[in-house]
């Protein structure tokens, strides 16, 4: 209304046309079932082989707009209309135990009428059309033309009834972990005010919601962009939507001030609300300007499409710390350096017994997930050879009888502290490729530690898969000062310094397969990343390609613009051109990280801004070791003792669908962010988790 006036509903009094467009908001699906729908909707439907040249009776049937009835019961829902004679019949049961009574089924298999569409998912851009001789959804590229042959205008239907990908969603969803992760039927009692804001769904940023809500709930990011806000939206620049931290500050506002998370006032705020039936929500904001900008210039954060909540995490704080470092930002390091710590990697040569630790940073500690450490593995096998009969032959799946995967936490902890057998280390004690072992350990903890746990893999058919895994055992309270690397000990001997195997003299140019790219990014991966796995495996296909990227898809440069290094690049920085460095510095980098970055690129400056923004953590280790220190970059180190702060789910079959919520511990209370809709956890649910927040506890 433009004067704010609110009106109670129902209300008799309101124009029909009014009640109408009231009624089609009320029933539309949530931003997160709609995301759910065009993820599972990937695979395009084929066209029927009966649609070019269907049959259709004269027979004078005409379909009224509504009223519909099966032509054998009663049964007024789940209507399919024969393309053939124009009989309305009532569908299959479907898997979940709903449905229909089979009416139309048996009026194929006494007619052979091959071609039905569901009622009520008719609009102008189509229907729900499925071929019963195909056995399959299809495409009717001229329903139009078979509806009109029974008097329907398809251009004046609208949908009353969901759709087949909606209700087999529905069904999923009630037999996966979606319902357990949202706590779903449990009476959740909304939360409102400061710190207890929600976020609207723009259509698959879930994950984005997820994210930012947790890294809000942290007191150092409210301290860097809330604290400050006043300040920096009082002095902004005329082209707000441009300037990152302004979009950082003003979210920051949004989230924390609690002027955005009220009761709405047409009706009190009732507890004990169905999680799923919510009416009291608040409105949330809408982070539009922020999305647009984080994504602006990646390929997959710039789409619509669905993300891994990780991924987006690191391109995130990878962006603070580039958009601070160009404006010479002292707190920014800090901030990010809260998640940074070192890994000490130990690797030992089998064939001489000796050893050589290297250090390396991270954000994210991964932990690997193995069905074959599930207590219940023989029962779950059998429930997925069950449950694949009843898909096939379409019986009903009853949610009690689903059987998930159990894995202790303590084995997922023992396979990370376990050796990695290397099989082409070259040892430059017996001059030769040699198998090794690797072990990996903590060399510094950080002040909050990423868990993240690996149920992610790719199946036997090359597409990204989830583990349907609870991890058992998820403690509240870790401790992992077991874990910290001890360096070289007393009793082990140093691998000699010296060089990788040899290498061509002049090395040539590997011309990266893009047939080998596309099929790696068909499966959901980064196009970057995939150029990167192809050109360091030399075109030997896709398996290897694959491994790569399963290998380094966490790191925080495996998503930025790829370009190949130059086979006759110049080996010195005597060549650089001063005004390429001064334009390379003036980004915010000192002159030897320019330098460094010219001479990666063959002096060219735009790919050496490419290189220098994507390798920060190479130059900052390169600027410790050029000091002759040999001391390991600072990062935050402590105790390895942390106390659970947040976690964020994934409900869904891969990261390429399905929907993000995240928990976060606020006032000695587990609350849950789904979107928009904030309350008060009552059962949360910790063991199905995809990304865990620690924070160090510090003595008192």
């Amino acid at each position: 209304m433009p004067t704010k006036a609110a009106v109670p509903y129902p209300n008799a009094d309101l124009p029909q046309k009014m009640k109408e467009v009231v009624e089609g908001v009320l029933a539309a699906p949530t931003a997160s079932k709609a995301e759910a729908v065009v993820a599972w909707e990937g695979d395009k439907r084929p066209v029927s082989r009966h649609a070019e040249n269907l049959r259709q009776v004269n027979n004078g049937v005409r379909i009224p707009p509504s009223g519909w009835k099966c032509k054998k019961c009663d049964l007024t829902s789940n209507l399919w209309l024969n393309l053939t004679d124009g009989s309305i019949l009532c569908g299959r049961r479907y898997f979940d135990g709903s449905g229909g009574n089979n009416h139309a089924v048996k009026h194929y298999e006494r007619h052979r009428y091959p071609l039905a569409v569901k009622l009520g998912t008719i609009t102008s851009a189509g229907g729900d059309v499925y071929s019963y001789a195909e056995d399959d959804m299809v495409e009717d590229p001229k329903l139009a033309q078979h509806l009109q042959h029974f008097g329907i205008n398809i251009a004046s239907m609208t949908k009353t009834d969901a759709t087949m990908t909606e209700l087999e969603i529905e069904a999923n969803m009630k037999l996966s972990d979606w319902s357990i992760i949202q706590e779903a039927g449990q009476q959740l009692t909304p939360c409102y005010g400061p710190g207890y804001t929600g976020l609207v769904n723009l259509g698959n940023s879930c994950y984005l919601n997820s994210v930012v809500q947790v890294l809000f709930s942290l007191d150092e990011f409210k301290q860097r962009y809330y604290a400050r806000a006043e300040e920096v939206l009082a002095g902004g620049p005329p082209v707000a939507n441009n300037d990152f931290t302004m979009q950082m500050c003003k979210l920051s506002v949004g989230l924390i001030s609690g002027r955005h998370s009220k009761p709405p006032t047409d009706e009190p705020a009732n507890e004990g609300a169905d999680n799923n039936k919510q009416t009291n929500t608040q409105k949330g904001i809408r982070a539009a300007m922020f999305k647009m900008l984080i994504g602006k210039g990646h390929v997959e954060f710039s789409s619509n499409r669905q993300q891994d909540a990780s991924e987006f995490l690191l391109h995130l704080l990878a962006t603070i710390q580039r958009t601070d470092r160009a404006l010479a930002e002292s707190d920014s390091l800090s901030l990010v350096s809260l998640f940074q710590f070192q890994v000490e990697e130990r690797i030992q040569c089998m064939e001489s017994g000796q050893v050589r630790y290297v250090t390396r940073e991270d954000s994210v500690w991964r932990l690997p997930v193995s069905i074959d450490d599930a207590t219940n593995k023989s029962q779950y096998k059998k429930w997925v050879k069950k449950k694949a009969k009843l898909r096939a032959a379409k019986e009903r799946i009853k949610p009690e009888d689903e059987v998930r995967a159990e894995v202790p936490f303590a084995a997922c902890l023992m396979r990370f502290e376990s050796p990695v057998e290397l099989s082409d280390f070259y040892s430059t004690a017996v001059n030769e490729i040699s198998l090794a072992s690797k072990t990996s350990r903590f060399a510094t903890f950080p002040e909050y530690l990423i868990l993240q746990m690996n149920r992610f893999f790719i199946g036997d058919d090359w597409t990204p898969q989830k583990y349907d895994v609870e991890i058992v055992g998820i403690p509240e309270e870790l401790d992992i000062t077991s874990l910290r690397g001890r360096g070289l000990q007393p009793d082990e001997e140093e691998l000699p310094e010296g060089d990788a195997p040899p290498t061509d003299p002049e090395p040539v140019a590997v011309e990266i397969d893009e047939g080998i790219v596309m099929q790696l990014v068909s499966m959901g991966f980064d196009v970057e990343g995939c150029k990167k796995a192809v050109f360091h495996t030399k075109n030997r296909g896709v398996e290897p390609a694959m491994n790569w990227v399963l290998e380094h898809m966490g790191d925080p440069d495996f998503s930025a613009p790829f370009t190949p290094p130059q086979p006759n690049a110049p080996s010195t920085s005597a060549g650089a051109d001063e005004g390429a460095v001064a334009i390379v510095m003036s980004l915010g980098f000192t002159r030897d990280h320019a330098l460094r970055a010219l001479k990666e690129t063959g002096n060219n400056v735009e790919r050496a801004a490419d290189w220098v923004f994507s390798h920060t953590d190479e130059l900052d280790a390169m600027e410790t070791e050029e000091a002759g220190s040999g001391a390991r970059k600072k990062c935050p180190d402590g105790p390895g003792k942390y106390r659970l702060h947040a976690f964020i789910s994934h409900m869904g079959t891969s990261t390429l669908c399905g929907h993000y919520v995240c928990h976060i511990k606020k006032e000695g209370r587990w609350v849950i962010f789904n979107d928009e809709k904030v309350a008060e956890s009552a059962a949360p649910p910790i063991g199905h988790a995809y990304l865990y927040f620690y924070k160090r506890i510090t003595s008192s």
